[in-house]
């Protein structure tokens, strides 16, 4: 029979293809009443997933994808200090925090789970330099001369978004940003059309939801 887990719990499942290593990490969460692991069968029901790598580089980002397709998975990454991937791409394999290996303590590990789980992120301060940069490389050379920012919608768009969310009409928004009306709606159905949102209302809920407005 399965094991219940409690209401509340943060289910874990933990990945390492050296058993050793596999065996400390299940080792750490045993004495922590928040977290509870789950068996490779059952990762689909995991709030975070654990994998353990000596050297993060494609081919590890690549073996996150084998071990769950849930697109909304989210990895916390115990590592070694070879660290040879683009961020940039671990976060969209769902990567949401690293610990080295060599800082590696229980606390820290249960810690940094809990922030994973609830939807937060955690990395060591020259990943987030490295991130930073690439952010920075991105816009500068791509977004901006495009008019565009990280979040793939521009400047004019956000203000729009922003006040179609609180409920003004076309012709109060062509007022307040000193524009016709005929450019508010040229601006809403450029973004909704590009984002493939069916309405204002989508795309006020997009904008929310990306943490735009």
């Amino acid at each position: 029979m399965p094991q219940q887990i409690s209401t509340g719990t943060v289910c874990v499942a933990v990945h390492s293809p050296d058993a050793v290593v596999h065996a400390g990490l299940v080792s750490s969460l045993k004495h922590d009443h928040r977290v509870q692991e789950v068996p490779p069968e059952r990762i689909h029901e995991a709030d975070a997933v654990v994998a353990a790598f000596d050297t993060v580089d494609a081919t590890a980002l690549e073996q996150l994808r084998t071990l769950s397709d849930r697109p909304d998975t989210r990895f916390l990454l115990i590592a070694g200090r070879h660290w040879r991937a683009d961020v940039s791409a671990a976060i969209d394999r769902g990567v949401r925090a690293v610990l080295w290996r060599d800082a590696f303590t229980p606390a820290a590990f249960v810690r940094t789970l809990l922030t994973v789980a609830d939807g937060g992120g955690s990395f060591p301060p020259t990943l987030q330099g490295t991130l930073m940069e690439q952010v920075r490389w991105t816009h500068r050379e791509v977004l901006a001369p495009r008019g565009l920012t990280a979040s793939g919608v521009s400047p004019r768009e956000l203000d729009v978004l922003r006040l179609v969310s609180e409920g003004r009409e076309l012709s109060e928004i062509a007022t307040k940003l000193c524009y016709s009306e005929r450019t508010v709606k040229y601006i809403l159905y450029g973004l909704m059309k590009r984002l493939q949102l069916r309405n204002r209302a989508h795309a006020v809920s997009y904008a929310i939801r990306a943490g735009l407005i």
